[in-house]
């Protein structure tokens, strides 16, 4: 028998190979490397950007050396990836992205192919191994950020004092025709020579080699730093065929220019949500990495609420955290964290494995699975929740879904309009008494269709 909602879902596009990303929910994201010490952002203080949306000045006004000279004392002894992985598991996520290499150049793993990383300093052990074994262990999907960009590497080349500011052309924009005519059109920031970033491409692609052959399956590549050089330089559709020859179905990001499975939008919603599969990366605070000033916390209830309304629109959330430089994770996240986590114990058949609807009239984000329609309460209401466009004489139950009790209802057509969908039952109007408020983060009602 056909799905009683078949005509009011959307069913989102999904990766061949990486089918669990589509309706996987929430993600944890990790930023973290030696400058975390310092409690600075990490890599952006180097060439002197701020990361916040909106303020150019950074926050952090350090030299070049300043920056680096916290990777030969980078100690992080309350590093405990259990402890990381049982915190994204206790969240309700399902899968883990953590900074294997940032744009600063610092690798977070045990590489032949650099010297700047945790394997030349004073920790010495290889903390992306134990953050993939910690998180596989707890049965999340294993993710690792890489930036294709370097900073540090002298064949990128390093960036140096006398390369701020930050090029504002940020090339290869600066080849759009919009900046035809314009300094920005060829002040471009240094450039490699072709021997050197020959050598350069040499080290992304052996880099890579390394993660995806050295830690077992990863599920997900999360690149970055794309923006300074164009597909063709970075070799994107080769760098794609690479990593499809170690990890058939690792899930890519498009920030490998043209060669992507998904869309990162960052900080803040599109306008519009992008087509096929994509995911929302959201701090907690203003900062990626830790920053003892970044105190502008957003609220767990704030939090939930872009969950879903993400969740709703086809993608996931990705929510970041930033250990401290000792490696301890803040207590803040983890509040919101637990938080999230306690709300999705109750509520993430509304969350986890859904998918759109489509015509559905609410004044909320909605979410269905099989047979069942979720409204997302982010505004409460006062006296009734009216929901328009559902197969309504196909209604079986309402309920709440944070304590499973029915709620009282009545259903309505307009008894002359033609159904000029089609459909085998009529679309009508939902009216719901309005529930008292639980107390949870988002409260949410499931409509049940026989």
């Amino acid at each position: 028998m056909a799905d009683p909602i078949s005509s009011i879902v959307r069913d989102p596009a999904r990766i061949p190979g990486g089918e669990w990303f589509t309706g996987a929910g929430l993600g944890v994201f990790v930023h973290w490397d030696h400058a975390s010490q310092q409690g600075i952002e990490i890599s952006w203080p180097l060439v002197g950007h701020s990361i916040i949306p909106g303020i150019d000045e950074v926050e952090d006004p350090v030299t070049v050396a300043q920056y680096h000279s916290s990777a030969a004392t980078f100690d992080p002894t309350r590093w405990d990836a259990p402890a990381l992985a049982k915190a994204a598991k206790n969240a309700g996520a399902t899968y883990v992205v953590f900074t294997a290499r940032h744009h600063a150049g610092y690798s977070m793993f045990h590489t032949a192919h650099s010297a700047f990383g945790v394997q030349h300093g004073s920790f010495g052990r290889d903390i992306v191994r134990e953050y993939v074994e910690a998180v596989r262990a707890e049965g999340l999907r294993v993710g690792l950020y890489y930036s294709l960009s370097d900073w540090h590497h002298p064949g990128y080349p390093a960036f140096t004092d006398a390369d701020r500011p930050y090029p504002a052309e940020r090339w290869p924009a600066a080849g759009r025709p919009e900046n035809a005519g314009s300094p920005v059109a060829t002040d471009r920031h240094r450039r490699s020579t072709p021997e050197q970033w020959g050598r350069y491409v040499d080290y992304v692609r052996s880099q890579l080699t390394e993660l995806l052959t050295n830690y077992g399956t990863i599920d997900l590549l999360w690149f970055d730093g794309e923006w300074e050089r164009s597909a063709e330089e970075w070799d994107s559709a080769g760098l794609r065929t690479l990593i499809k020859s170690l990890q058939p179905d690792v899930v890519i990001n498009e920030r490998l220019p043209g060669q992507g499975d998904y869309k990162t939008p960052e900080q803040a919603f599109p306008q519009t949500a992008p087509d096929g599969p994509w995911e929302l990366c959201l701090t907690i605070g203003q900062m990626w990495g830790h920053h003892p000033a970044d105190t502008k916390n957003k609220s767990a209830r704030s939090l939930a609420v872009s969950l879903v309304e993400v969740v709703s629109r086809g993608g996931n959330l990705l929510l970041n955290i930033g250990p401290r430089g000792d490696g301890s994770l803040v207590e803040e996240h983890v509040e919101r964290l637990d938080a999230i986590g306690g709300w999705l114990a109750t509520h993430a058949e509304a969350v986890v494995g859904t998918v759109p609807t489509d015509g559905v009239d609410f004044y909320g984000p909605t979410t269905a699975r099989d047979g069942v329609v979720y409204l997302h309460l982010v505004h409460r209401p006062v006296e009734e929740i009216v929901v328009r466009g559902l197969p309504v004489h196909r209604i079986s139950m309402v309920r709440l879904v944070a304590d499973g009790s029915t709620l009282p209802y009545e259903v309505a057509f307009e008894v002359h309009q033609n159904n000029e969908r089609g459909d085998s039952e009529p679309l009508g109007e939902l009216r719901i008494a309005a529930p008292e408020p639980t107390g949870a983060l988002v409260d949410v009602v499931a409509v049940q269709f026989a």
